[in-house]
């Protein structure tokens, strides 16, 4: 047999450069990741801790959008700007040292405030995969969040003050196919077995089994013979913790036992009895993979449908045909102790109606493609058998604006009402934040960022705040104390902070790149001298 081509040094150089992250998103995610192009508007402390964390992992590209001049204070909060750097462009110097780090990132920079190319070139924000926008005040918020929800491009905005950061994400809708559960329950379809695994299953007698192979038989031979007798008894399927133990001595009962009637130990059968929990159920399409096949963009596709809702189609199509009511086989199977012939012959068994089922999907996407008229090369089917790999982990969500938010008349004010009655919550901070936006929006500073100026401020931010509260019909904050702590930051930034929120808007803009594991839905805030996180759905 000839031995297989070697490698290349560049492809083995790669992997092994991005191994890790690798494990994490595989391969078509580095790749999605590769192909994105980022835009980053203000290259603050947090900004360039946020490219740093895309920088590193190998993101394509990304653009810096920032007009401003390097001052003292962004040295002292930046570790990407030097003294020497006084005085240069921000966008500059930091697109520089961020380039530095990784030489497969291709950067770029606009020496220029984002209002003016909005204002001068409405369509520029077009071409970036997502756009992350920092220390923006609340006008220019608005402008850009407008703009990108018609756009239809997400928008991640983010403020690191003192020991509070802030990220809001904005995003029409977003699909996600790999999840990634914490545990994924294995698809062995016990109480449901198709065609060729109920004759693979029916063929085995464990009751004519020596001692060896009784004990290198596979759980899943185990549970499934298990199952039908206990289902012959007139039982259903057990359920509840009672019926799950009485379940579990059936199995104990089938052990082997010795010439005195005494049960040797088989690890395979213990493997059964601790698989009763995640194997023995009733295989139907999960609730949240329900949604997406019964939501109202996958049933009406047009031309303009993306491939996710296409391919949702085709397996809601696979579903009330082939599938007859159920998903895919997802064709993997767990570790289990067994021979080495019985598991791989199982493991074919999954494998090959997993190949079908994917066959039959594809042809559905096809045929879908074909009745809305577009090229069958729109969607590849290395991207339908993903699919079909995850079907029973798919999730969507959407999302509102946070020009919306903006707008009295459109923001839920009996929510935010409800969290500032809730002690533990972090409302309060959100609260402070958008009086600060406000005071921002008078004074062109942030409430004491002069040193003189610290005690009128303290004021001043409290009648915005209390102005806003009234325009949200709430009742005042439950003590001043935060709005003296704002005044103490005077809009500083903390790199430890920033380093830990940068961290974080970076690993939510990977997730919207490679659509793998869930966002952050909406709102996010961090309190650093607690350690404490909350989360708000406005």
């Amino acid at each position: 047999m000839a031995s297989p081509a070697p490698k290349s040094p560049e492809q083995s150089d790669k992997i092994r450069k991005y191994d890790r992250q690798l494990r994490l998103w595989g391969d078509h995610g580095q790749a999605a990741l590769e192909e994105a192009h980022i835009c980053l508007i203000n290259a603050t402390g947090l900004g360039t801790e946020i490219l740093k964390s895309l920088v590193l992992p190998g993101i394509g590209a990304f653009t810096i959008v920032d007009g401003k001049k390097i001052t003292q204070e962004d040295i002292g909060a930046n570790f990407f700007l030097d003294p020497e750097s006084f005085g240069k462009s921000r966008a500059q110097v930091a697109a520089q040292m961020l380039l530095e780090l990784n030489s497969d990132v291709k950067g770029d920079f606009i020496d220029e405030e984002s209002d003016k190319i909005l204002e001068n070139d409405p369509e520029y924000f077009t071409k970036f995969s997502v756009v992350v926008a920092t220390a923006l005040t609340e006008e220019s918020l608005i402008n850009l969040s407008k703009k990108l929800w018609e756009l239809n491009i997400p928008l991640i905005a983010s403020q690191s003050i003192g020991f509070i950061g802030y990220m809001r994400v904005q995003i029409q809708e977003h699909n996600i196919i790999e999840s990634h559960p914490d545990y994924e329950m294995p698809d062995l379809r016990l109480d449901k077995p198709f065609p060729s695994l109920k004759a693979y299953l029916d063929s085995i007698n464990l009751d004519a089994m020596d001692l060896k192979d009784h004990s290198h038989t596979p759980y899943v031979v185990i549970l499934y013979k298990c199952l039908q007798e206990w289902s012959s008894k007139g039982n259903d399927l057990p359920k509840t913790y009672k019926e799950k133990l009485q379940f579990i001595q059936f199995i104990r009962d089938k052990m082997w036992r010795d010439e005195q009637g005494i049960p040797t130990e088989e690890e395979n059968f213990e493997e059964a009895i601790r698989a009763v929990n995640t194997s023995i159920g009733v295989t139907q399409i999960p609730s949240n993979a329900s949604e997406v096949l019964e939501d109202a963009r996958c049933i009406n596709l047009t031309a303009k449908s993306s491939p996710f809702w296409i391919i949702a189609k085709a397996i809601r199509d696979f579903t009330q045909n082939e599938g007859m009511g159920l998903l895919p086989v997802k064709g993997a199977l767990p570790d289990m102790t067994a021979d080495s012939e019985k598991y791989i012959s199982l493991q074919q068994i999954y494998h090959k109606q997993a190949v079908a089922d994917a066959e039959a999907v594809w042809r559905h996407t096809l045929s879908l493609l074909k009745q809305l008229g577009l090229p069958s090369d729109t969607i590849s089917e290395k991207h339908v058998k993903l699919f079909c790999r995850h079907a029973s982990d798919l999730h969507f969500q959407r999302g509102t604006s946070i020009a919306d938010e903006y707008d009295p008349k459109t923001i839920n004010t009996n929510y935010i009402t409800e969290n500032l009655e809730n002690p533990e919550s972090l409302m309060v901070y959100y609260v402070v934040l958008r009086g600060m936006q406000k005071f921002q929006n008078c004074y062109n500073s942030y409430p004491g960022e002069f040193d003189d100026h610290v005690e009128p401020d303290i004021a001043t931010l409290k009648g915005c705040i209390t102005k806003l509260l009234g325009e949200w019909g709430c009742g005042p904050l439950p003590t001043v104390d935060y709005i003296h702590e704002f005044c103490r930051f005077g809009g500083a930034e903390l790199h430890s902070v920033s380093a830990f929120l940068g961290g974080l808007v970076a690993q939510e803009t990977i997730k919207f790149i490679t659509c793998q594991y869930k966002p952050i839905h909406n709102t996010f805030i961090y309190d650093a001298t607690s350690s404490k996180s909350d989360s708000f759905l406005f």
